[in-house]
């Protein structure tokens, strides 16, 4: 048996930034366990690189672990494809890297809930901490972090990306800004992401590789987690499993779970913590009965609205692709160097909601239609476009996610309930109806034609609500699934402690009580980053 003082289990957007962070002190020994490979490869190191990899089956399974939904009920039965990172770096190694933080006022709610600590002005720090801005330190933003975070060159977005901004501006009576990460998120602007001369700026590039000159670090890819050992209600160590065997590594201080939002309840569930009797049916030893395991898992919903546009700088087609991708060798500072993520914003459904309750993304390309549920490689224009995504992110629905074996290489039982509430699909139908009045706003005039996808004519509410069951997609942001909190469905309390168990944490978006107002890998990555300062304050 080997052994350490920390064991971090997922090497994602949360856990690498964990056990990097404690290894910063040499007197203490930390292991990372990674169920994926190595990130050491152009396919997920260059930006440009991830559309290929979401659209080729057989590259996405070199770096996916492959999920599904189950058949989800309000969108036709469908089972929704489920990208989660595997791999070092997790996520973060194959998002499209736009960095939101979320709305203020979402943390605000957690603190206000009993989450002790988790205010925006707290938590604040840690964002500031992890970045190295392009605008420099400010209120706002850090300097000399590990994140790259950056902007487009102005000149090298698509006309009609900025035409969309401007529209939105006139359409919702907001500001056009600079920044959806500072004072103001209801505004429209130019979304800022992770990366840098052409790099992806994931966890694994700017914490784990540092971090594998330290002596006190180890790293061990390919280590699929059997479970945590627990005794006596305390983690004691970590099951995990190579291509050569089986290991038990012992901790002598805590056991930090970094799973994500899928990975984390499982492994919980797998090592006896969860609702007991689901953990009876499927042979696990309870170890403790914690209902809220599994529970109250959302995520975002977004709707692909693509238009005909003569003013956007590119096609999905393969001489394109292929183009920007030479471009990028040779010169650099190409648009393969950047997510394909240009315009956006953040708009109110109606004029009395307190935050904004809509994020618009916009994206200068076609996408695949009717939605990228098969097998089969997807039919995307290969044409000029612009795809107008509104985007739910405060969904009233919440599902759950259940073990289907007491076997780790198993794949659970993934169930978010999309639509399920009614308030969720009322929602859905009213941002369509705003993004469309912007696309047909004067300041969109040359830069649009026709909309190609779901077409101009289908616009009542049952004929958009069967698009709407056809088309919705996840924005890949699952969270809620081991959430913090003081009630008795919380499975952490504020301090990401198991409740019940001693020397176990959480860390990783599964914590969060309700999704933030945005993408959620930032998000992540400041959770990682207040976790580690949680277990050192809990060590000193």
């Amino acid at each position: 048996m080997t052994e350490y003082d920390y064991i971090v289990i997922g090497a994602g957007s949360a856990g690498a930034i964990v056990a990097s962070r404690l290894a910063e002190d040499p007197d203490v020994s930390v292991l990372l366990l990674e169920a994926g490979g190595t990130d050491r490869t152009t396919l997920v190191r260059k930006p440009g690189m991830i559309s290929l990899v979401q659209q080729v089956k057989q590259l996405k399974k070199k770096f996916d672990w492959g999920f599904t939904t189950v058949p989800q009920r309000h969108l036709n039965g469908r089972r929704i494809p489920y990208t989660r990172g595997k791999v070092l770096g997790g996520s973060s190694s194959v998002n499209g890297m736009l960095y939101l933080r979320g709305n203020e006022e979402n943390y605000n709610a957690w603190a206000s809930s009993g989450c002790e600590g988790w205010s925006f002005e707290e938590i604040l720090p840690f964002y500031r901490k992890l970045e190295n801005h392009e605008d420099g330190e400010t209120a706002y933003h850090g300097a000399g972090g590990p994140i790259q975070v950056t902007r487009h060159p102005a000149d090298q977005i698509s006309p009609v990306s900025n035409a969309f901004v401007r529209a939105a501006s006139a359409v919702c009576g907001i500001p056009v800004g600079d920044d959806f990460n500072a004072e103001n998120q209801h505004c429209a602007s130019i979304y800022q992401m992770s990366a840098s001369h052409g790099v992806r700026s994931g966890t694994a590039e700017a914490y784990v590789h540092p971090s594998l000159e330290r002596p006190n670090f180890t790293l061990e890819l390919r280590a699929l987690v059997r479970r945590v050992v627990i005794e006596n209600h305390r983690a004691t160590g970590v099951e995990y499993e190579q291509p050569g065997g089986v290991t038990v590594a012992h901790a002598k201080r805590e056991v930090i779970v970094s799973g994500g939002a899928i990975g984390s309840p499982q492994i919980l569930m797998l090592s006896g913590i969860g609702p007991a009797e689901h953990l009876r049916e499927h042979g696990v030893e309870v170890k403790l009965d914690l209902p809220g395991v599994g529970k109250n898992l959302h995520d975002h919903l977004f709707f692909p609205i693509t238009y005909r546009s003569p003013t956007s700088l590119h096609r999905g087609a393969a001489p394109h692709f292929f183009a920007g991708m030479l471009k990028e060798y040779l010169f650099g500072n190409g648009w393969f160097g950047r997510t394909v993520f240009e315009g956006g914003a953040f708009i109110k459904s109606h004029d009395s909601a307190p935050i904004p309750d809509i994020q618009i993304h916009t994206l200068p390309w076609g996408y695949p239609t009717p939605n990228q549920d098969g097998p089969e490689r997807p039919d995307i224009d290969t044409g000029r476009c612009l795809t107008v995504m509104p985007t739910l992110i405060y969904p009233k629905s919440r599902g759950e996610l259940l073990l289907t074996s007491n076997r780790s290489d198993q794949t659970p039982h993934i169930d978010p309930h999309f639509l399920e509430e009614p308030e969720d699909l009322q929602l859905f139908l009213t941002a369509i109806r705003k993004c469309r009045e912007i696309c047909a706003h004067a300041e969109m005039a040359e830069h649009l034609s026709e909309e190609l996808t779901p077409g101009a004519a289908r616009a009542s509410d049952a004929e958009l609500t069967e698009e709407i069951r056809l088309r919705a997609m996840t924005v890949y942001h699952p969270v809620g699934s081991c959430k913090m909190g003081v009630d008795e469905m919380a499975v952490v309390d504020p301090t990401l402690e198991v409740r019940g168990i001693e020397g176990l944490r959480v860390a990783d978006a599964s914590i969060m009580p309700q999704a933030t107002g945005g993408n959620t890998n930032a998000p992540s990555m400041m959770i990682g980053e207040r976790a580690a300062a949680l277990v050192q304050q809990a060590a000193s």
